[in-house]
């Protein structure tokens, strides 16, 4: 699975994780980070640190070989009292040296060529947000709200970018600019989860003078130079920290928990340089700063989304008017690099591809893909045994990359090989989704509640908020199944569990169960929360009938069950007895 990432507060001991780099407000004050005053700023990046010599001497700066001609001043001969007044001879003439014993020449600075390292400095602000997040393990209310500050930048069009994971859930967003006193209140257009991007704008036109939006470079190279800007932990002023790009390739996303095109740097990011711009020695943006490696065994290595992906964003947004996503593949496949496998499959010794182990049936290549066909190129280009693609020159790169160069919507040509026979299908790509999603998108998380029975439906932060950041080690086996494993039937499936039992005298025996799943209501299966819900309200028979798993069932009176639920409401202050989305 690679490296475990985490977002969020660094722990106490040193473990494997990926965390993102939004800064809460809260962070200690004596933070080892890299950062610096904006006179140091200004010291670094002035034009007159900017030399740009000339090579050509012009002739009367040359020299002969040797040593310079030291020419002794008043003040270096002893016993001799400085005098202001010049010499003069025997008729009063003031004394003029010959051209040979002359003091040295004085020094002919060239020009300076106007320009700064990063002309976008300026265009780098700080972001502050004020987040609320969803108590998911009481769905019902919210958890007590918390600041954050990170970094951001102005491209075109009056706009900012920031990291998504820096907005996530936010009730309010301001920015500032570097050099000035004053937040400015950001309205947030756009949050690209998958990539990690989110998108403000700033009415006030004050905000605005004397900002130009950055320019954007093209992928860097390995080893290129790169310089991160953006406000860190341990200071309020501006900070840089520089280093090189040292790897190139498809990486995982910790906030959006998918798989895209990043860049590995060497440069210092710590918590705070979240958002923040990577420039080269150019002066142009490649990159978004995101998340770091922290390992006990690892030293300096941080993440940057690259221009192709923020570009995917953008264009998206301005393409549909708002953020729809990276589309995948519906499949997963499985590697062809035993010749035995390949011989058997029935491919020739020219061919290569990726064997299919099962297609998603809710995904629109299920219509034509089918599990042990083998995928031998897409949109025309060949994909080797171990699915990777030509990228650059002495480079390959994960498949997967040129599926998120497309857009939701978009078609595109696979060529399988299938009994034998190589076959084309003309595909439209869409989004992907799971039966345990990786985020609520915003959205407050449902729940039902009947004889104080609170029922609920399983997403990553909801196994966060029971088991915590370990939950991949503390949730339950079946539900750690259902997540890296399962795969909806239907698009409006969902996992419905008893998240707990409100204690009450109808419900005495069944108070030990929590997040256990329901699979039928009275003989009938459960598909979503809404199904469930609708069954519940709308049922006359004399009992109420949850089939769970583990073999268990509850079994309730229906006119006793129903009557007690609004005591057990108001005993516990909950307002409704379902969430909005499910009266609708």
């Amino acid at each position: 699975m690679g490296d475990k990432r985490k977002r969020g507060r660094k722990s106490k001991t040193p473990t494997s994780a990926s965390e993102t780099l939004g800064s809460p407000s809260t962070t200690a004050p004596n933070a080892a980070t890299a950062t610096a005053t904006p006179s140091t700023i200004d010291d670094v990046f002035s034009v007159a640190n900017v030399n740009l010599m000339d090579t050509t001497a012009s002739p009367h700066q040359r020299r002969r070989p040797g040593r310079p001609k030291k020419v002794p001043h008043q003040s270096d001969r002893p016993g001799r009292r400085q005098s202001s007044r010049p010499p003069v001879d025997a008729n009063g003439a003031v004394e003029v040296p010959p051209a040979a014993e002359a003091m040295e020449e004085d020094p002919v600075w060239e020009n300076v060529v106007p320009g700064r390292v990063v002309p976008a400095m300026d265009s780098v602000v700080k972001v502050f947000c004020v987040h609320t997040e969803p108590n998911f393990s009481l769905p019902w209310q919210r958890k007590r709200q918390y600041s954050s500050s990170s970094s951001g930048f102005v491209i075109g069009g009056r706009r900012l970018l920031t990291n998504a994971h820096s907005v996530e859930h936010y009730t309010q967003v301001k920015v500032k600019k570097r050099g000035s006193d004053t937040k400015y209140l950001a309205t947030v257009l756009a949050i690209g989860t998958e990539c990690d991007i989110a998108m403000l704008a700033v009415d006030d036109d004050e905000f605005w003078q004397g900002m130009s939006p950055v320019e954007f470079g093209n992928l860097p190279a390995l080893q290129d130079a790169v310089t991160v800007v953006g406000y860190p932990i341990g200071g309020d002023t501006i900070s840089v920290t520089s280093g090189v790009v040292s790897r190139i390739e498809i990486l995982s996303y910790v906030h959006g928990s998918t798989e895209l095109l990043g860049l590995q740097i060497d440069a210092a990011i710590n918590s705070g340089n979240s958002g923040g711009p990577a420039f080269n020695d150019k002066g142009n943006c490649v990159g978004i700063a995101f998340q770091s490696l922290k390992h006990e065994d690892a030293e300096n290595i941080g993440y940057v989304i690259p221009t192709p992906v923020i570009n995917h964003f953008i264009q998206d947004y301005e393409k549909n008017g708002r953020y729809t996503g990276f589309p995948v593949l519906g499949v997963e496949w499985q590697k062809m690099e035993n010749p035995d496998l390949r011989m058997a499959t029935g491919m020739r010794t020219d061919q290569k591809g990726v064997r299919i182990r099962r297609v998603d049936p809710t995904a629109p290549e299920s219509k034509v893909l089918k599990a042990s066909d083998v995928i031998l190129s897409f949109d025309g280009v060949d994909i080797a045994n171990d699915g990777t693609v030509p990228f650059r020159h002495g480079e390959r790169i994960g498949f997967s990359y040129l599926i998120s160069q497309k857009y939701t919507g978009d078609n595109a040509v696979i060529k399988v090989l299938r009994n034998s026979e190589v076959l084309n299908f003309d595909i439209k790509l869409d989004s992907h989704r799971r039966l345990i999603p990786a985020h609520t998108k915003g959205r407050p998380p449902s729940y039902y509640i009947i004889a104080g029975f609170v029922f609920t439906t399983v997403s990553v932060p909801y196994l966060r908020s029971e088991y915590g950041k370990d939950y991949e080690y503390e949730a339950p086996v079946k539900l750690l199944d259902k997540l890296l494993h399962s795969m909806p039937q239907s698009p409006d499936e969902q996992l419905v569990v008893v998240s707990q039992v409100l204690v009450a005298d109808i419900n005495i025996g069944y108070e030990e169960i929590v997040n256990t799943q329901v699979l039928a209501f009275n003989g009938q299966p459960v598909k979503n929360l809404k199904s469930l819900a609708n069954m519940v309200e709308s049922c006359n028979d004399e009992y109420l009938q949850f089939n769970l798993d583990y073999e268990q069932i509850v079994v309730l009176r229906t006119k006793t069950a129903k009557a007690a639920t609004l005591d057990i409401l108001s005993t516990h202050c909950i307002p409704s007895a379902m969430s909005d989305d499910l009266k609708s």
